[in-house]
C-alpha cells in the first residue's frame, strides 16, 4: 500500500509555495534548457511571460544562461585581444559580476598578470640593450615573489646574455685604449665564459691588437 501511495503522489500535480499548480508538463522547458546548458550550449532561453513559480524559474534560468554566456564571450575576448592581438595591458571586465562569476574572471586576469609581467619585464631589457644600455637587468623578483619554471630560466638567459654584452664591450673599450690612445700593442681582451660567436668575436678584436 505504501508503493501505491508514493506512484500515486508521483504522479499528482505539485504546488508552489503559494498554492499554484504545475505538471511536469510545466516542468519540462526547464529541465531540457538545463540538459542543453550541461552539453554547454548557448543562446537557450525560457519563455518567462507565465505566472507564478513556472514564470520565476525562466526567469532565474534565463539571467543564469545570460551571465554563463557573458562571463564566457568575455573570456574569449580578453584571450583574443592578448593571444592573437598581443595587448597585454587588456583585462576581462568584471563590472557586474559577482560571485563565482567575479571569481572566474578575477582568476583570469591574474593568470594574464602573471604572464605579462615577465614578458614586459624581457622587453623592458632587451629595448635598454638595443639602445645600447647594458645596464638593465631583468627582475627575478616581481612585486616580491621570486619568478620560477620557465620564467626563471628565461631572466637568467636573458641576463646572462647582458653580462656578457657588457663585458665584451668593456673589454674591446679597454683593449682599443691601450693600442689606440697609450700604444700598448698587444694588448688581449679577456672575456670569461665566451663561446661561439662572442669568442669568434675576442679572437678577432685580439688578432687586430
Amino acid at each position: 500500500m505504501a508503493t501505491q501511495r508514493t506512484t500515486r503522489a508521483a504522479r499528482s500535480p505539485a504546488r508552489d509555495g503559494g498554492g499554484a499548480v504545475f505538471t511536469a508538463e510545466d516542468l519540462a522547458p526547464l529541465l531540457e534548457a538545463l540538459r542543453s546548458a550541461t552539453h554547454g550550449e548557448s543562446g537557450v532561453r525560457l519563455d518567462a511571460r507565465k505566472r507564478g513559480t513556472i514564470g520565476e524559474l525562466a526567469k532565474a534560468y534565463n539571467d543564469l544562461a545570460a551571465m554563463r554566456e557573458k562571463t564566457t564571450d568575455e573570456i574569449i575576448r580578453v584571450a583574443t585581444a592578448i593571444g592573437r592581438e598581443g595587448k597585454l595591458t587588456d583585462r576581462a571586465e568584471t563590472k557586474g559580476a559577482h560571485g563565482i562569476w567575479n571569481a572566474s574572471l578575477s582568476a583570469v586576469n591574474g593568470m594574464i598578470d602573471h604572464l605579462s609581467r615577465p614578458t614586459l619585464e624581457v622587453a623592458r631589457v632587451i629595448d635598454a640593450v638595443a639602445e645600447g644600455d647594458l645596464s638593465q637587468k631583468m627582475q627575478l623578483k616581481i612585486e616580491g615573489r621570486a619568478v620560477k619554471g620557465e620564467f626563471l630560466r628565461i631572466g637568467t638567459t636573458v641576463n646572462a646574455m647582458v653580462d656578457q654584452l657588457s663585458s665584451f664591450a668593456d673589454e674591446v673599450t679597454r683593449v682599443a685604449r691601450e693600442v689606440g690612445t697609450e700604444g700598448k700593442l698587444g694588448g688581449q681582451a679577456r672575456v670569461k665564459g665566451v663561446s661561439g660567436t662572442w669568442k669568434d668575436l675576442t679572437d678577432n678584436v685580439n688578432g687586430m691588437a
